[in-house]
């Protein structure tokens, strides 16, 4: 085979990674495609094969592969510097547009990844709170911090019952005590809230929810939920935490924006960064002093050595300067269109299956159950095994998207790409 295939660079990288690739989401059988190169919505691999990229580096890419405005940031920023250990102007920049963008955000702190923003937004919770139990629902992923890696993986076997869903680990590695510090209820249901803060309100320091949960199923907000959540944690003392690390990307100002409430934190990653590395917590500014050095008082402590890096910083700025009002509804609109023709693939090809989701991220799933929550999106779900096969499937058709059906629209793409895209489908789902 030749030196530098897709499958001579898979079994060479079993020599020294786990799996051949430290990208969970992207180890598959009979091995990953490994990219060689990428520019707008096109990636090339190493056999040669170019694809659409529908997946974006897990929804981080906004405006695709090397945006000529995102690699003239870095570039010029890369002759003055790389990282330094001082603050600089370019963090004060992202810093105000975020505010400036995100109705709810008075201040922010950058991080380095979306998961860093959720450990600190949890953190702050409990100090601004003096309680330790923290609240999620069921399905939804915030990262690989230990007190969010609760039931976002669960299966009939051990979720527990639908009014009162079980705590479980899913990863190994975590202590038993963690589940006694994580409740979980189902999303959408009102009167689930209604129940836990009942129960265990007094102890609870924050609710953590993703409007748009992709790894959820991408149940969109019923009408007034978000808002509820906003009234009954503020009435009980309790800290709202939305996660808009993928969401952030279906309104100017977020999914809060397009979906209504008002939480007291907030945490970003992935296009703010401009596709390097990135996390943020903002919020309340009387929850974000917390992270005041100048306080003398209960704060609560931050670092990390590339946070806020000038490489990071600028690409953000550039991202977001080319991703206004306009961008945010043309890439939506296109988002409509596939979920449209992407649903009358499966019909007509009488496969059952659905694309939801919402402004520019989508999910494919192989249920035809109307998605409401978690399990709505997997009780009736064909077995994984389907969902590789077609996502196998796709590849071959030229098409690039998560292998468990997560997939997103990037800027550098037209009608043309999107209806692409659905004739790909309609292929794939030809050869199930």
């Amino acid at each position: 085979m030749p030196a530098h295939s897709n499958e001579a660079l898979y079994h060479e990288a079993l020599r020294y990674i786990p799996g051949g690739t430290s990208r969970l989401h992207y180890h598959f059988a009979p091995y990953p495609i490994y990219a060689r190169s990428a520019s707008g919505c096109r990636l090339v691999d190493h056999d040669g094969v170019e694809r659409l990229d529908f997946l974006n580096n897990m929804t981080a890419l906004i405006h695709g592969h090397a945006d000529p405005a995102i690699v003239a940031a870095i570039s010029d920023q890369l002759a003055a510097g790389t990282v330094w250990s001082e603050p600089g102007a370019a963090e004060v920049a992202l810093a105000r547009a975020m505010v400036e963008r995100v109705g709810s955000v008075e201040q922010i702190r950058f991080a380095n990844s979306g998961t860093e923003a959720v450990m600190l937004a949890v953190k702050m919770a409990r100090a601004f709170t003096g309680r330790n139990t923290i609240a999620k629902f069921e399905g939804a992923y915030h990262g690989y911090y230990d007190y969010v890696q609760v039931s976002f993986g669960g299966t009939p076997a051990n979720w527990g019952p639908e009014e009162a869903p079980a705590s479980v680990p899913t990863t190994a590695g975590l202590p038993p005590s963690i589940l006694d510090q994580v409740a979980v209820i189902q999303y959408n249901d009102p009167g689930q809230v209604d129940r836990l803060v009942a129960r265990r309100g007094n102890d609870l320091a924050a609710l953590i929810v993703d409007p748009l949960s992709v790894r959820m199923g991408a149940p969109r907000p019923a009408p007034g939920f978000l808002e509820y959540l906003t009234e009954v944690t503020c009435r009980h003392g309790i800290v709202l935490i939305y996660d808009e690390v993928i969401s952030f990307r279906v309104g100017f100002g977020g999914a809060q924006s397009r979906y209504g409430g008002v939480p007291d934190l907030t945490t970003f990653g992935k296009v703010i960064g401009g596709g390097l590395p990135v996390g943020a917590v903002g919020g309340r500014r009387e929850i974000m002093s917390l992270l005041d050095p100048d306080r003398v008082d209960t704060k609560v402590l931050s670092g990390g050595t590339f946070s806020a890096n000038p490489l990071t910083m600028v690409a953000g700025k550039a991202a977001l300067d080319r991703y206004d009002a306009a961008a945010v509804e043309r890439l939506n609109r296109l988002g409509d269109r596939l979920r449209t023709a992407g649903n009358a693939a499966f019909r007509a090809a009488g496969v059952t299956g659905q694309i939801t989701g919402d402004g520019s991220l989508f999910r494919i799933l192989l249920t035809d159950e109307p998605v409401t929550n978690y399990r709505s999106s997997v009780r009736r779900a064909a077995p994984t095994a389907a969902m590789l096969a077609l996502h196998a499937n796709l590849l071959r058709e030229g098409i690039i998207v998560g292998k468990t059906g997560l997939g997103c629209l990037s800027t550098p793409m037209t009608e043309a790409e999107v209806d692409r895209f659905t004739t790909a489908l309609a292929r794939a789902l030809a050869s199930s």
